[in-house]
């Protein structure tokens, strides 16, 4: 899995990028064919923003989320990933097995 993170009006320091990288380990344990992710964290104002593009076999996710403490924003941001990645992976198996409505 290539990860790609970027800062908009925010310093991205070794502590962040670590953090990034932990929460989205934790995400690919669910799926195996990720092949690149794309974070961006930015900063307006009181705004934290973390949002990601994340490119799997079949499709492309993609999650936003905001809160005033950047760790927080990645917190979420990994919560929702997760939940869309296993919601993609049972579509995936449903599709495999040949699972329809009948």
């Amino acid at each position: 899995m290539q990860v790609n993170i970027t800062g908009h009006h925010v310093e991205l320091t070794d502590a962040l990028r670590d953090y990034v990288n932990e929460k989205l380990a934790r995400v690919e344990r669910h799926y195996d064919n990720i092949t690149t992710v794309q974070v961006t964290l930015s900063v307006e104002k009181e705004r934290q923003l973390a949002a990601c593009t994340m490119h799997v076999a079949g499709a492309e996710l993609h999650a936003e989320a905001t809160h005033t403490d950047m760790y927080a924003a990645i917190d979420a941001l990994a919560d929702k990933l997760d939940r869309q990645l296993v919601k993609h992976k049972e579509k995936a198996q449903a599709r495999a097995q040949g699972a329809g409505v009948r």
